[in-house]
């Protein structure tokens, strides 16, 4: 049976030189996920303007649960705008957005309840009616539930109060190779090595698992038992929008799976090097291809 896998904050536009792709964190995990073969639901808020229909529009082919999506009738739908140096994506957030203004309500209630995992960053937190409703929304899921906190940090939109209670708030931190030095001095760390800097948030936060994605070296994963690396899957890189995300959305479905740790992260890795290879973080994807990725027999490239 499918879980019910919860992308929780932004959807947005990221406006590339080259033409404009649906994103934002929260729903480019959901998409994800989806294609896994979860239920997966993106819980966000978009404005009443085009742009926030052709959102609905472009969602209603990708299999996702948008029963949860709420429209602000004053403000308008996130977009960003992305440059690329060096090929690393640049962005420039625009606000306020509908997204800042995120509302609790009954039917976010129900599937806070009822959620199996559930997803959220930093960025969605910047102001504080959204931020409570995060909080909220974590606060009403059940024990078990597994919450992922993908910290992606974009400056300036985050801040230590808001990093540290959300790590109080979750079981399973992921990040990448540029952002653990930043949270590793925030936090007054004392190791200077990248493993032992996991095992030190481990203990600090009480966290289950630790995540770390490396870009071209692939990804390490730090658990109480200890760490183990993935050396990660060579492409040609077209963008790496979105590739964090689905490493993200493949590592949660495989603990919901119960697999171990090495097999998490060669899976999330897998999926990651996919999207990393194609434009955008919603690439689509043929269902003959999806099929052979879940059964490990396509490359990413392919």
């Amino acid at each position: 049976m499918p879980h019910t896998v919860v992308g929780l904050g932004e959807a947005l536009w990221d406006m590339l030189p080259l033409g404009k792709h649906l994103g934002g964190a929260p729903l480019n995990f959901a998409y994800t996920a989806s294609l896994l073969g979860e239920n997966a639901v993106i819980a966000t808020r978009i404005g009443d303007d085009s742009l926030g229909k052709e959102i609905r529009n472009e969602l209603v082919t990708r299999n996702l649960d948008l029963g949860r999506i709420q429209v602000d009738l004053e403000l308008p739908t996130g977009t960003v705008e992305v440059t690329f140096q060096n090929g690393q994506p640049q962005y420039e957030i625009r606000q306020p957005v509908a997204w800042d203004a995120m509302e609790w309500s009954a039917e976010w209630h129900e599937i806070a309840s009822k959620s199996d995992a559930v997803c959220f960053g930093t960025l969605a937190q910047r102001a504080q009616t959204s931020r409570n409703t995060i909080q909220k929304f974590l606060e009403n899921t059940r024990r078990h539930c597994l919450r992922v906190f993908d910290i992606n940090l974009r400056r300036p939109f985050y801040s230590r109060e808001v990093i540290e209670a959300s790590l109080q708030s979750t079981a399973v931190l992921k990040m990448n190779d540029v952002e653990l030095p930043e949270i590793a001095a925030m936090f007054g760390l004392s190791n200077q090595n990248m493993r032992a800097q996991t095992q030190e948030l481990l203990r600090k936060f009480d966290l289950q698992l630790v995540f770390v994605t490396r870009g071209e070296l692939g990804a390490m994963a730090a658990s109480r038992d200890g760490v183990v690396e993935h050396p990660g899957f060579a492409v040609k890189v077209r963008d790496t929008i979105g590739a964090g995300d689905a490493f993200t959305a493949a590592a949660a479905h495989c603990l919901l799976e119960g697999l171990d740790l090495e097999k998490t992260i060669a899976v999330a890795n897998r999926w990651a090097s996919w999207v990393a290879s194609q434009a955008g973080g919603m690439p689509p994807i043929s269902e003959k291809q999806r099929r052979e990725m879940l059964d490990g027999r396509s490359h990413p490239r392919l």
